[in-house]
């Protein structure tokens, strides 16, 4: 199965983190955080979930994934100002590799100039942000655009889980040849 990186600091939105784990976890995915700081413990701004940094992007690279997911909450913005950090990001949009992104997450597909063009969604207060980038910004539970997928809030979550499982299910399903 697939494995996915998450991009992840500090005062994360604790659900956008867990509730997409989980479900690529279920589905025989694995699933390893990535931040600054490897064994650094993370913890949620609402003090819900807490986890380990089992890499940084210098001990990890973009290549030996998958897909990539990025949870919302303050993390995102926290993250766009490491320079290896948004590398990273830049890398599985360029390989066209699934990336997931919820809420304030877009912030730092903007900081990593993938956006152009594009149509996204995100929480509100991101939405000019990205239509400054040059992205069309859509007020929909999920908008998938090419690898890109993302979703608005901590409402839309099983939508959105649901729609980055269904898309590394597909991608480890076989070719069939005739």
């Amino acid at each position: 199965m697939a494995k996915v990186a998450v991009t992840l600091a500090s005062d994360f939105e604790d659900s956008e983190l867990t509730h997409p784990a989980v479900a690529l976890e279920e589905a025989g995915h694995d699933v390893v955080v990535i931040g600054t700081e490897q064994g650094a413990i993370l913890r949620g701004k609402r003090g819900q979930a807490k986890v380990t940094v089992r890499g940084t992007p210098k001990s990890h690279a973009a290549a030996d994934f998958d897909a990539l997911l990025i949870p919302g909450g303050y993390s995102p913005d926290h993250l766009r100002t490491e320079p290896e950090m948004v590398a990273f990001v830049k890398h599985f949009v360029d390989q066209k590799k699934p990336v997931a992104a919820i809420c304030h997450g877009p912030q730092l597909l903007i900081e990593a100039d993938v956006v152009r063009g594009k149509r996204l969604t995100s929480w509100p207060s991101v939405r000019k942000d990205l239509e400054n980038a040059g992205a069309s910004w859509e007020d929909r539970e999920v908008v998938e655009d090419g690898n890109l997928i993302t979703s608005r809030k901590p409402d839309d979550l099983p939508a959105f889980s649901e729609a980055l499982v269904a898309r590394l299910d597909f991608e480890d399903s076989p070719t069939l040849v005739m």
